[in-house]
């Protein structure tokens, strides 16, 4: 038996579709179910269903097998985890974002105040880009920031940039681009690993062959 880890909200549905082509999680289990626990007794797996942000520390620390997350988590938290594939689902990208004809702030600014949840990628990026930088750290609203005062710009991630332009924010640049990936605790992978090779093969033959 293996254990894997989805991620709760809009990745699930994507995330069991790809599972269900790969020959897993055929019955029982739904994207709108309250249940946190499914397994797939024919197959041999126990699904786990929690937050995106805790999937790496539960494959991390072997209490999941192997795990879904976007590669937005994976580099903000640089989790000790085996990436072995791309699952080319969940597509977005993480940006830099500001009110619209404040785009040259930074370089009239002796510091750069940026909202994000993303503390770590931000940081990185500015310190490679040599601007100083006061990072602000939230959960939710991160649109909110620059219309307030509350931040000079935002570091969050964007798919269709629809609720950027609903706040009227501009992107600056794009720091990554992020797709949901395939993780695996190194333990487990040399314990089970005829599971998880066979897990990993399935994945790859029913991903899409671009991302979505």
């Amino acid at each position: 038996m293996i254990t894997v880890a989805l991620a709760k909200g809009t990745l699930l549905a994507p995330a069991l579709e790809l599972f269900r082509r790969a020959g897993y999680a055929k019955n029982g289990i739904s994207a709108e179910s309250r249940r946190l626990v499914f397994t797939d007794e024919n197959r041999g797996v126990t699904f786990l269903i929690v937050r995106p942000t805790d999937i790496p520390t539960y494959v991390e620390y072997g209490a999941a097998d192997a795990g879904v997350v976007g590669k937005d988590v994976l580099l903000e938290q640089e989790k000790d985890v085996y990436e072995p594939l791309d699952l080319k689902i969940g597509g977005c990208r993480i940006s830099v974002a500001a009110l619209r004809g404040c785009e040259q702030r930074d370089r009239l600014s002796a510091k750069v105040r940026v909202a994000t949840k993303y503390p770590h990628i931000t940081e990185r990026y500015f310190n490679q880009k040599g601007v100083p930088v006061e990072i602000i750290k939230l959960y939710g609203s991160i649109e909110l920031a620059p219309m307030v005062g509350l931040a000079d710009r935002i570091v969050d991630l964007v798919s269709t940039g629809k609720t950027l332009k609903a706040h009227d924010l501009v992107e600056v640049d794009v720091i990554a681009r992020s797709t949901a990936r395939l993780i695996v605790n190194r333990a487990s992978l040399k314990m089970k690993h005829g599971s998880l090779t066979d897990l990993i093969e399935r994945l790859k033959r029913g991903r899409p062959r671009r991302a979505r």
